[in-house]
């Protein structure tokens, strides 16, 4: 699952950045939504799989903060994104015609800017308080799988979900492994000839 999720958002990511069609708003936040997914399950899941293979819990202090902070940063970052690309929607539904002048790339940028170190303010202060100052407790396995779903399974279907079903973004692709494709050949080709 892991996997599937880094591998699903780095598509996204490398269609969007290789294809100049998609150099709109809403694909720009989505690129920025794949790569906040991929830091978000990589603050968590390669410690989790390492647990799981040694068979041990252990983490240190430093670790564990450091951990909370980026699940912190990362989830914040998650739900400003998502508030953008609603917002982005919205404007492109109902002020068609005013679109491109109210989501300028310079905008646009602004509003990804705003998600960011917004998250540090407002989710770093708070919840270091609350972090520091709570004992620790034991989860039950219903948390536990409460705590997958939404830390390994949305992530990874969000590249279905948002982007892999749009025709826009699979003609993206095949376009850049066609020419990747067409590239290796040549560069074949070329090594043959003496």
């Amino acid at each position: 699952m892991y996997l599937i999720t880094v591998l699903g958002n780095l598509l996204i990511i490398l269609a969007v950045s290789s294809d100049s069609h998609l150099h709109t708003p809403m694909y720009f936040f989505l690129s920025n939504l794949s790569l906040v997914d991929i830091c978000f399950t990589s603050t968590t899941i390669p410690k989790m799989l390492v647990n799981i293979q040694t068979q041990s819990k252990v983490i240190t202090y430093a670790g564990c903060i450091t951990q909370v902070y980026f699940f912190i940063l990362f989830a914040g970052l998650d739900v400003f994104l998502l508030t953008v690309m609603a917002y982005d929607r919205f404007v492109a539904i109902c002020h068609p015609l005013h679109y491109t002048v109210i989501m300028n790339t310079q905008f646009c940028g602004l509003l990804v800017l705003m998600s960011w170190l917004l998250v540090v303010s407002l989710f770093y202060c708070t919840s270091a308080g609350v972090y520091f100052s709570s004992a620790p407790t034991h989860r039950s396995l219903s948390s536990a799988t409460a705590s997958v779903m939404y830390t390994v399974v949305t992530p990874m279907l969000n590249p279905f979900i948002y982007s892999l079903r749009s025709k826009d973004i699979k003609g993206a692709l095949k376009r850049f492994f066609g020419m990747a494709a067409i590239k290796r050949s040549i560069i074949l080709g070329l090594k043959k000839c003496p």
